[in-house]
């Protein structure tokens, strides 16, 4: 999409971009908010593993306790599901159903990529036989792969399982996801899970056709309110940043037919950017407490310029090959690495704090320790390197 931006429109700094995401991330001051409406608002949690998104809510909301979190997940009001970015995230039983469709093209784009592992397979029936088999009862990943296998033997196997996850909404099953208990993985649909009704499918044509026609409109305005929350929860965005946050292409149509509801401004290089008119810009001296953020917070992940919270010199040092550290802000920005094991909280720096930066980190770290461990004793924080 071409840029629109003029000179006229205004200009947001880092530090204000920063400032504002922060506010949308409920990361300035902590909210007086549920732990449900929390989800909604942040359009899930990034949840490739268990833990993160209770220490997500744990540095977002006041009184946050992770039992609020795991009575979501046993209740089925909030589940865990691969949606944006073909990742898992946790989401409300809501948006399960609503964003998921969303982002449907990119996962039938990734069963492509394993095209050569599937010759000879029918991809309408293996998501009837594979949504059949999980919705007798919730299976391992395991289970349906050797399930397909007995349809098409010669097949990779691998590809068999990434058709199945791609091509229906998988919910993991708790107890899996559930604040200190364990499980396996097992998985079965969504609608199953959350007992949502299936949809007709032996409509007459005529009456398919409208259907059609209708569901593309409603498609549509459904996009048009993803786009909306993602600027209340994320902006001032680009097109570009949502894409990146999605997983998704050609968003542009979206945000033009937004356009005249929106704001408009452009960052220090000129990209166009968009947010809700009302949205909360906080002035760029604004105070940010340091936070402590689970590995693969959506913070740090959901724009395409992360320059917002990731400084050029801090860039690729919350990851080390395939694994990911947690992270902490200071300042509002990526300012060092953090691990907690044993009851002891270990910080390593990027930088040196000032005395009133360190103070406060050490406050942070006995408030995650203090609610966040059942550890006996106080625990401790301490400052080195988290690799050593």
């Amino acid at each position: 999409m071409a840029s629109r931006t003029t000179h006229r429109d205004p200009v947001l700094d880092t530090r204000s971009l920063n400032r504002a995401t922060l506010a949308r991330q409920l990361l300035l001051s902590r909210a007086a908010m549920s732990a449900q409406d929390a989800v909604t608002h942040l359009l899930g949690l990034q949840a490739q593993n268990v833990k993160p998104p209770y220490f997500q809510l744990h540095a977002r909301l006041a009184g946050f306790r992770p039992a609020e979190l795991a009575e979501l997940m046993e209740s089925r009001r909030v589940v865990r599901m691969v949606t944006m970015r073909s990742t898992i995230h946790t989401h409300t039983a809501h948006d399960a159903l609503t964003l998921r469709p969303l982002v449907q093209g990119a996962r039938d784009r990734e069963v492509n990529l394993f095209r050569k592992g599937l010759v000879g397979v029918d991809l309408e029936r293996l998501g009837e036989l594979a949504r059949t088999f999980v919705e007798a009862e919730p299976r391992t990943m395991g289970e349906i792969r050797e399930e397909l296998l007995g349809y098409w033997p010669d097949a990779d196997p691998q590809a068999l399982s990434v058709a199945a996850r791609c091509r229906l909404p998988l919910v993991q099953v708790t107890p899996r996801g559930v604040w200190g208990r364990s499980g396996q993985v097992r998985l079965t649909t969504v609608r199953q899970w959350l007992g949502a009704p299936a949809k007709d499918e032996a409509a007459p044509q005529q009456a398919a056709q409208a259907e059609q026609a209708e569901q593309a409109e409603q498609a549509e305005q459904a996009l048009d309110d993803v786009v909306l929350r993602y600027l209340g929860a994320f902006g001032p965005a680009s097109v570009k940043d949502m894409q990146v946050w999605a997983g998704l292409t050609r968003l542009g149509e979206a945000f033009e037919r937004l356009r005249p509801r929106l704001a408009v401004f452009r960052d220090e290089n000129g990209v166009e950017l968009f947010d809700l008119p009302d949205a909360p810009r906080p002035d760029a001296g604004t105070p940010a407490p340091p936070r402590f953020l689970p590995e693969f917070d959506n913070l740090l992940l959901s724009h395409s310029d992360r320059t917002r919270v990731i400084a050029p010199e801090a860039k690729g040092r919350s990851w080390a090959g395939n694994q990911a550290y947690c992270t902490l802000l200071v300042d509002g920005f990526l300012g060092g690495l953090w691990r907690l094991a044993r009851g002891t909280l270990t910080v390593e720096l990027f930088d040196a704090p000032s005395k009133a930066q360190k103070d406060e980190i050490v406050a942070e770290g006995e408030r995650l320790l203090a609610e966040m461990t059942e550890t006996e004793g106080p625990g401790s924080v301490r400052f080195g390197s988290i690799r050593g």
